[in-house]
């Protein structure tokens, strides 16, 4: 099992000559949809230390956070899977499904705009690899993502709170 760690901000080490990669990020209480809250509050989402596992470990740890419903964490894993995977092939497929995460955070959040966004951005990354990827049915998960981003943009065009949708399993392929 993985350590685990509080979901984090950056700090200000840009001043000290310390690149924004290789800097320790500073512990940031957040709520449990990832959201900031003030300094001193109490801690209420832990996380693994995803710079600790391998890209292999976080994608498959973002899968289970992500069937788990745990959205955020989902887009913290992917997002480190996109961080070690500069510069390769699957850059832009972990950035995709970084933002896959983060726009089912902002459902979670009724910020239909977000989630609109996000998940639009996240559809144009991950089918650029084609399906079957990285053991994940991509064209069944598109299927099934780009009928939310449309409903999320019909309510935010007509002002309305994001409609209730059950966001998609990771469907694995393999």
């Amino acid at each position: 099992m993985a350590e685990t760690r509080s979901a984090s901000g950056e700090g200000d080490d840009a001043a000290r000559g310390i690149e924004a990669q290789q800097r320790p990020k500073l512990e940031r209480p957040r709520d449990e949809l990832g959201r900031p809250l003030p300094a001193g509050s109490a801690n209420r989402l832990v996380l693994p230390d995803f710079d600790a596992l391998s890209l292999e470990q976080n994608h498959a740890l973002a899968i289970e956070l992500f069937e788990g419903g745990n959205y955020f964490g989902a887009h913290e894993a992917w997002e480190t899977c996109w961080q070690q995977a500069r510069g390769a092939d699957d850059e832009e497929f972990f950035k995709g499904l970084s933002q896959l995460g983060a726009g089912y955070t902002h459902y979670r959040r009724g910020n239909a705009h977000g989630a609109q966004t996000l998940l639009s951005r996240a559809l144009s990354r991950i089918g650029l690899r084609g399906s079957p990827h990285r053991g994940i049915d991509v064209d069944a998960l598109a299927s099934a993502v780009a009928p939310h981003a449309a409903a999320f943009a019909r309510a935010e065009q007509s002002g309305a709170p994001p409609p209730e949708i059950a966001p998609p399993p990771i469907t694995r392929a393999g």
